[in-house]
């Protein structure tokens, strides 16, 4: 049932409560009343529900954005170490390999 709805069907109780004998109208408007109250604080607990929703969808949007950010650098940085080291290695052939004979 959409909110709409709610109120209109809620409207339309209170305008029949209204018709009725005092003691059942106080006891029923009560009631009525208690239901308004719990359909709004409902109403509030899914609207921070969604917010904190949005808020958990936008955290992993960024988390997953730094984890591929780590991934790449990481991998830049490994392609560096390795660069280093076969260039390196390369010169220490180099620099001993001749004299060594």
């Amino acid at each position: 049932m959409d909110e709409k709805t709610f109120q209109t069907k809620l409207s339309e109780l209170m305008t029949e409560i209204s018709t009725l004998p005092k003691a059942e109208r106080e006891k029923l408007a009560a009631l009525a009343q208690q239901t308004h109250d719990r359909h709004a604080k409902l109403r509030k607990t899914v609207n921070d529900l969604q917010d904190s929703l949005d808020y958990l969808r936008l955290a992993i949007k960024y988390m997953v954005f730094d984890l591929e950010a780590t991934r790449r650098e990481n991998s830049y940085l490994r392609k560096m170490l390795e660069h280093k080291f076969s260039t390196e290695e390369h010169h220490e052939d180099h620099d001993h390999g001749p004299e060594a004979v």
